[in-house]
């Protein structure tokens, strides 16, 4: 005996479910009409396994009443694209993402091209504070602005850092575990008298050129975690060069930009 099949969603049970949606996720117009989109397919899954008939061609149907649906609630407000892209590449500027990936990320949800430009592009100086006593208080850029897409691009970069414990973050323990290995594979013949650096404490020169192996190796493996996340060399390279200090001020503009 063939399983009872409901009937097809209709537009209004299909309007009812993208507000439902709208309620709880925010989403581009590409993204809900795919949500509807996949409400259909389950339906048509459903009365194929179940043998009912014209199928097929009522899901073909509702697709377009989908799209009508979708567009309708960019019509209302409901959907705003650009509001979309703009307040998502914020939030992954503060999880380390970078451009190329949040570019990726908004064209996967259907965000067009223009749109995506516009979200990746950085704040505009604000009006120039008076000066003398108005002026205090703007920090050393001299304004109260926002982040430059290319600022925005290193604060990303120094979460990222924070994240993996790169750079200005690295603890004492890494740094040394690194540099410590390459003492440890110095041969007893290397620690000779002509290996001692007679200008300071007695090391012998192969551990000094160990050590800075270990940090050219160390920076590195550093460049490649930041390349693979899709940031530039210069970017990456200047946010790991930073002191700790000018890491966490940067970091400190990106959460007040937020």
């Amino acid at each position: 005996m063939l399983p009872v099949v409901s009937p097809a969603p209709d537009r209004a049970a299909l309007r009812e479910a993208a507000l439902a949606h709208l309620a709880r996720f925010g989403t581009t117009r590409h993204g809900l009409e795919q949500v509807l989109l996949r409400r259909v397919a389950r339906w048509r899954a459903r009365a194929t396994a179940a043998g009912a008939e014209g199928a097929e061609e009522q899901a073909q149907a509702l697709a377009a009443v989908c799209t009508e649906i979708a567009q309708e609630m960019v019509s209302l407000g409901a959907v705003d694209d650009a509001a979309f892209a703009h307040a998502r590449a914020r939030r992954l500027v503060r999880t380390g993402r970078s451009s190329r990936a949040i570019e990726a990320h908004l064209a996967a949800r259907g965000v067009a091209a223009p749109i995506r430009a516009q979200a990746m592009q950085g704040d505009e100086v604000q009006e120039r504070p008076e000066e003398g006593a108005g002026a205090q208080g703007y920090g050393q850029t001299g304004y109260n602005r926002g982040l430059s897409a290319t600022e925005r691009e290193l604060c990303a970069a120094l979460v990222l850092a924070r994240k993996r414990r790169l750079g200005p973050f690295a603890s004492a323990v890494q740094e040394s575990h690194a540099a410590d290995s390459m003492d440890d594979s110095i041969s007893s013949d290397e620690w000779g008298s002509e290996a001692w650096d007679e200008d300071e404490s007695p090391r012998p020169r192969q551990v000094a050129a160990g050590r800075r192996r270990a940090d050219a190796g160390g920076a590195h493996r550093a460049l490649g975690v930041l390349a693979r996340a899709g940031f530039a060399r210069d970017t990456a390279a200047r946010a790991l060069d930073m002191t700790r200090e000018e890491a966490d001020e940067w970091l400190e503009r990106l959460k007040a930009e937020s």
